[in-house]
């Protein structure tokens, strides 16, 4: 039997409906993007673009003072977060989100000069926490991020 007109355009309706649904990411708790691991500026500008609200725009704030202090840094997304490094170092800096912040790690945070003010359990691993509505202190972020990218990263 062939299918009527009117049954063509209620399937190919919800096959339009599916692939919308598929284009957009799952948000983990806490709101995070649920995004497959890649290397490169693009999953990156794809966590960045599936961030909700107002934490998008930190993400793009963030990624511009990174490409800013370190012109040419290799970036990825693994485990549903964006790490950015360079190539013969390692990753040096990544970020996450949470339902009321978006939660900044340098991964060798203690050594930087301030030292990030959050801290970890992890020896060298310093947070940032941005709040919506709090300002960025660029200068500060742009000297950590410089810092960070002369340090040995990590291997992940």
């Amino acid at each position: 039997m062939t299918p009527t007109k009117a049954g063509n355009s209620g399937k190919v309706a919800q096959e339009r409906a599916a692939s919308r649904a598929a284009a957009q990411p799952v948000l983990l708790s806490g709101g995070n993007p649920q995004i497959p691991k890649g290397y490169g500026d693009g999953p990156v500008q794809a966590y960045i673009a599936a961030m909700p609200g107002w934490k998008r725009e930190v993400g793009r704030k963030l990624n511009a003072l990174i490409e800013q202090a370190v012109p040419g840094v290799a970036k990825a997304v693994k485990w549903n977060s964006p790490f950015y490094g360079l190539d013969d170092q390692g990753w040096f800096l990544s970020y996450h989100c949470y339902t009321k912040y978006v939660k900044v790690a340098f991964f060798r945070g203690s050594f930087l000069r301030p030292m990030p003010p959050g801290e970890s359990k992890q020896e060298n691993v310093r947070y940032l926490d941005i709040h919506e509505g709090d300002p960025i202190d660029e200068a500060q972020f742009l000297d950590w991020v410089r810092q960070a990218s002369l340090l040995p990263g990590e291997k992940m």
